[in-house]
């Protein structure tokens, strides 16, 4: 996406100039961040006492699904935080990411049409459940009439989110962007899902990489990213996070919750990001794993990461021990954490991880126990969800 390659000629550069979060430790970056330097939490993470006001009138909370509320919340805030840039609406886009979008209302009217028949089913079940709602409110909030696309990559989702929405940056097609992830799939009917698949650890604790690992927990929540091209935000002044450097998506054809056993096409995913930013693996400053904590998602993406940057890779580091696995919002979750990590020089630790799994070849530099020294260079996010889909995307520092 550089504008300084020959492949890429033309494109613009995309920067981060705003962030927003909605995550169970609270609402803002500085939440999330103590929280990555802190101990894991154990058990599922839900936004406890969850109020919209701040963000939403009454009638508006009542008819909007609690991933459409997350979303609209962090939004405000990443646009807050780039100090409330004004956009020609026509050059504004709206691109988010979600796996399972308002399934929580889905069950909650599933049991009222059971228990009390058809008349009693709200007409705003509709608009409250389908995928796109949580984007095309901030488009109407925030008056943002360019592109407004919703990603359903499953957990890949976020990650996807934010490069394509980086694309229609460096494209010229809008001058921002709105873009992230949102989720809110703590419903009984999903977790007793997850449960009987396997999915979930037993002990409660998310622990990527360790011998022990045997799931991951569920969180919900949202994270947002404001966009810019890098003219756009240098004309204003603007404080700019990171920049958006490369970013690819590929399948593995193979299984729709297993991931491929050798992790080939998720190595070649990484690979076709680092193409994108025009960059080599020896370029890469820490590596974002997905690292859900299952023993077969852990291997596979270890293999990847084997295979792209051999023994002598980067620090790896992991971020759902401590915020859980919020499915179509991780990636963009870990793309803030990635930010985050940039702005503070430090790579948190790979929360829950006690003992190395040997099986994974002992090739990680995996980032234990305490914060690491973060050496400025790029950082590679990895995100891998059901239906085979791979999402990595590369994160620069700052431009100087």
């Amino acid at each position: 996406m550089r504008t300084d390659r020959r492949r890429t000629a033309g494109r613009r550069r995309v920067v981060v100039t705003g962030l927003g979060v909605v995550l169970s430790p609270g609402t803002g970056t500085d939440a999330l961040w103590r929280a990555l330097l802190g101990p894991p939490p154990e058990g599922h993470r839900a936004v406890a006492d969850w109020d919209p006001s701040p963000w939403l009138g009454q009638a508006e909370a009542r008819h909007t699904d609690r991933f459409t509320q997350f979303a609209v919340a962090a939004a405000e805030s990443a646009v807050a935080d780039a100090g409330h840039p004004r956009t020609a609406p026509d050059a504004a886009g709206v691109v988010l990411g979600t796996a399972l979008a308002g399934v929580g209302t889905l069950e909650r009217q599933a049991l009222v049409r059971s228990e009390r028949g058809d008349k009693r089913v709200s007409p705003f079940t509709v608009p409250m459940i389908m995928p796109n709602a949580a984007a095309a409110a901030l488009s109407q909030r925030l008056a943002r009439r360019g592109p407004c696309r919703t990603v359903t990559t499953a957990c890949a989702a976020g990650t996807d989110a934010i490069g394509s929405a980086a694309r229609l940056i460096a494209g010229g097609v809008c001058d921002s962007v709105l873009t992230g992830g949102t989720e809110a799939a703590l419903s009984d009917t999903v977790v007793a899902a997850f449960r009987n698949m396997r999915a979930l650890s037993s002990a409660g604790r998310t622990r990527p990489f360790d011998a022990g690992r045997d799931g991951f927990v569920i969180a919900e929540g949202a994270a947002v990213l404001l966009l810019e091209a890098y003219g756009t935000a240098a004309e204003r002044g603007a404080r700019v996070y990171a920049e958006v450097l490369g970013h690819a998506s590929t399948a593995d054809a193979h299984d729709i919750t297993l991931p491929l056993p050798d992790g080939s096409a998720a190595a070649r995913c990484m690979r076709l990001a680092l193409r994108d930013a025009g960059l080599e693996p020896t370029a890469v400053g820490q590596v974002s794993a997905h690292g859900t904590g299952t023993r077969h998602g852990d291997l596979a993406e270890a293999r990847a990461l084997t295979a792209v940057f051999g023994p002598d890779g980067p620090p790896v580091t992991s971020a759902k021990g401590v915020t859980g696995h919020a499915f179509g919002a991780s990636g963009a979750i870990e793309a803030v954490a990635a930010v985050l990590s940039m702005a503070h020089g430090l790579i948190p630790p790979v929360a829950g991880l006690a003992t190395e799994d040997a099986g994974l070849g002992g090739s990680l530099d995996l980032v234990r126990d305490a914060p690491r020294a973060w050496t400025a260079g790029p950082v590679l996010s990895n995100s891998f969800g059901f239906g085979g889909h791979n999402g990595c995307l590369v994160l620069g520092p700052p431009i100087t």
